[in-house]
């Protein structure tokens, strides 16, 4: 069955080149807001990354990278990036940035298990982004802060997109609202978890859902979360856990929740090893990343990734994800596209 939903008074409010025109006037400014809110510089990432060294995301653990072998590597694998979660860490590292300064990247990736709808593709693009802190950093109020400067990004964004394109009227409201994970589960207990966020993001319009992987008090999780880079379980206040979360957003064109970015203070080599355990992926100690994270050799960071076509897509009032980017969709897709007028590439 095709998840693909057209709104039935849906239509676009900018033709293709218009459309194009404001992709790059939103790509253009965001990651100048961004850059000069955090203080990040821009760096060239990967597409490809050598397997076996830790370095690529294992997202839940259960999607698979494309893989293959390299000539000029006398046959090695190497993989497609699924995000650089990871690489990111390597490479403040590797660069020696100072804390109170990060850097941030056009992250191009595929993730060929995805299931595509109106908000997944197989391609994704982000600004992945990440800063060095100090140990004492290590805060909810380090967190909150980050979270209300990337939101200020996004207002300041949004704005100047309606002053060029009059008729895409601002809609984010003035201030985000912060919940966890398991004040949402206990507010509503008998709704599932996108029922959860779509209630809170109605209300609110911008929220940012903290403790994102951790068990809740029910036992479950609210989303998956790897256990190498996000910091998910370090006791933060009495009976929450997290210092991680989601930026989501309420979507006025597909009335519902929206979300943005993934975001979090990283692990420590403490955490790292619980989280380890917790997920029964220890194994995982032994790689290159992960002994130069143990061995206390990374900085103490925090990053995330604010998805690229997802933010042109809800600036620009758009109901499908291939409207802002090209892709490669199910004859389904573009049959229920065609079918209602929605252009998507």
């Amino acid at each position: 069955m095709d998840k693909t939903f057209i709104p039935k008074s849906y239509h676009p409010l900018l033709d293709i080149w218009q459309t194009e025109q404001g992709i790059k006037f939103i790509k253009d400014t965001f990651q100048t807001e961004l850059s000069g809110a955090l203080k990040l510089r821009r760096i060239t990432a990967p597409l490809v990354v050598n397997s076996g060294t830790g370095l690529n995301d294992n997202l839940n653990g259960i999607e698979a990278p494309v893989h293959f072998p390299l000539k000029t590597l006398d046959g090695q694998e190497v993989e497609i990036v699924q995000s650089l979660a990871k690489w990111k860490r390597y490479a403040l590292w590797r660069h020696h940035i100072v804390p109170g300064m990060g850097i941030y990247t056009d992250m191009n990736a595929l993730r060929p298990d995805e299931e595509t709808d109106n908000l997944h593709s197989i391609y994704v693009d982000q600004w992945d982004w990440e800063k060095v802190i100090s140990p004492s950093e290590r805060t909810e109020e380090t967190l909150y802060q980050c979270v209300r400067s990337i939101y200020s990004a996004l207002k300041r964004t949004q704005f100047l997109l309606s002053e060029r394109f009059p008729m895409l009227e601002t809609f984010l409201p003035e201030e985000i609202h912060f919940v966890h994970a398991e004040e949402l589960r206990k507010m509503y207990p008998l709704l599932s978890v996108k029922e959860r966020e779509n209630k809170i993001a109605e209300q609110y319009k911008a929220v940012f859902i903290q403790g994102i992987g951790g068990p809740l008090g029910d036992g479950t999780i609210h989303d998956g979360r790897a256990p190498d880079y996000d910091d998910w379980s370090t006791e933060t206040r009495p009976g929450l856990l997290g210092l991680n979360g989601d930026i989501v957003v309420w979507n006025p064109i597909l009335e519902s929740a929206f979300e943005l970015s993934s975001m979090g203070i990283r692990v420590s080599p403490e955490v790292l090893m619980n989280q380890l355990k917790i997920r029964n992926a220890t194994d995982r100690a032994k790689l290159p990343f992960h002994r130069l994270l143990l061995d206390g050799k990374l900085p103490q960071t925090m990053g995330g990734g604010i998805g690229q076509s997802r933010l042109c897509m809800l600036l620009l009032r758009k109901c499908h994800i291939g409207e802002v980017q090209s892709s490669v969709w199910p004859q389904s897709t573009q049959d229920a596209c065609a079918a209602s007028g929605v252009f998507i590439f």
